[in-house]
C-alpha cells in the first residue's frame, strides 16, 4: 500500500509553495512519508525566509510595486504618457455604458457599495471621461495611464483575486484609422520589454464587451487585453476619436516574473509578502 501526503500536509505545500511534483510523492509508511514532510517544511520555510529577508534588507519593493515602476518609467519618459488617478468607487450608470447592464453576466461580479454605486470592476470607465475631457480642452492627442485596485468576485483559484491590480493606458487621437492594431501590437512588445518578458505571444480574441481584443498571453495564461476605437460604446462617452488601450494584470505578470505557485501570495495582503508566506 502506498500512502499520500494528508490533505492538511498538501494544504502546507500549497502555502509554502513547493513543486506540485512534490505533493504527488507516495510513500511505503506513513512515517517515511511523515518524515520526508518535515524537512521538507523546513527548507521551504527558510526559503520563503530568505525571499522576505531580500525584499526587507536589499531590495525595499515587491516585485508588483517594480513591475509597476518599470512600466510607468517606460510609458512617462519613453512613450509620454501621463499617469493620472481616479475614485475607486464609480457609479452603476457607468456599468451601463459599458453594457454591463443588470441581465449581463459580468454584474453578478461586481461588488455593489450601495444601490446606485460600486468598486469599479475595471479602469476603463474612469479613463474615457478623463481622456474625454483632456481631448476637448487640449484639441492634442491624449496620452494616460492609471494604476489602480479593481475588484471582482471571481473564482478562488491561483490566478484570480477579488482585488487585482490593473495597469491601463489608453491614446486617445494620436492613431490613424486603420492603424490601431499595428499601434496595440507596439505598446505590447514595450510593455512586455519594460518589464522584461520574452516568452509571450500576441493573439486577437473576441470580447464581450469589446469587439475584437489583441491579448498577451504567457503559455497558458493572459496576461493583458489590448482594444481599440472607434467602438460602439464610444459614443455612449462622447467619444468619436481613433483610440488604443492596453489593460495589464499587474499580480499575473509577477507570477510569471516571480515562478510563485499562486497569484495570492502577490497581491493585497496581511499573510504574504513579495511572494513569501509569514505563516513560517
Amino acid at each position: 500500500m502506498k500512502y499520500e501526503f494528508t490533505l492538511t500536509q498538501k494544504e502546507r505545500f500549497t502555502d509554502l509553495g513547493v513543486p506540485k511534483d512534490i505533493s504527488k510523492m507516495t510513500f511505503d509508511s506513513t512515517e517515511e512519508r511523515n518524515i520526508f514532510f518535515l524537512k521538507t517544511e523546513k527548507e521551504h520555510s527558510r526559503i520563503n525566509k530568505d525571499i522576505i529577508g531580500e525584499c526587507l534588507d536589499n531590495k525595499h519593493k515587491t516585485i508588483v510595486q517594480g513591475i509597476i515602476d518599470d512600466l510607468s518609467g517606460w510609458l512617462t519618459e519613453s512613450e509620454s504618457f501621463t499617469r493620472v488617478s481616479t475614485p475607486t468607487i464609480i457609479s452603476t450608470a457607468m456599468l451601463d455604458k459599458m453594457t454591463i447592464t443588470a441581465d449581463n453576466p459580468l454584474r453578478e461580479q461586481v461588488y455593489f457599495v450601495s444601490g446606485n454605486k460600486c468598486l469599479r470592476p475595471m479602469l476603463a470607465p474612469n479613463l474615457y471621461v478623463v481622456m474625454r475631457e483632456l481631448r476637448r480642452i487640449t484639441k492634442d492627442p491624449v496620452r494616460i495611464f492609471e494604476v489602480g485596485s479593481c475588484f471582482r468576485k471571481e473564482s478562488n483559484t491561483s490566478q484570480h483575486l477579488s482585488e487585482f491590480t490593473m495597469l491601463n493606458l489608453v491614446e486617445l487621437g494620436g492613431v490613424e484609422d486603420g492603424e490601431q492594431m499595428e499601434r496595440l501590437k507596439i505598446l505590447a512588445e514595450g510593455a512586455m520589454n519594460a518589464v522584461g518578458i520574452s516568452d509571450y505571444s500576441l493573439s486577437t480574441e473576441c470580447s464581450t464587451v469589446y469587439t475584437e481584443t489583441l491579448d498577451i498571453v504567457h503559455e497558458d495564461v493572459e496576461i493583458a487585453s489590448g482594444s481599440y476605437g472607434p467602438h460602439k460604446l464610444d459614443e455612449n462617452w462622447g467619444v468619436f476619436d481613433t483610440w488604443v488601450g492596453i489593460g495589464l494584470g499587474i499580480e499575473r505578470i509577477a507570477m510569471i516574473k516571480s515562478g510563485c505557485n499562486s497569484i495570492t501570495k502577490l497581491g493585497r495582503s496581511i499573510n504574504a509578502l513579495d511572494g513569501a508566506t509569514l505563516r513560517i
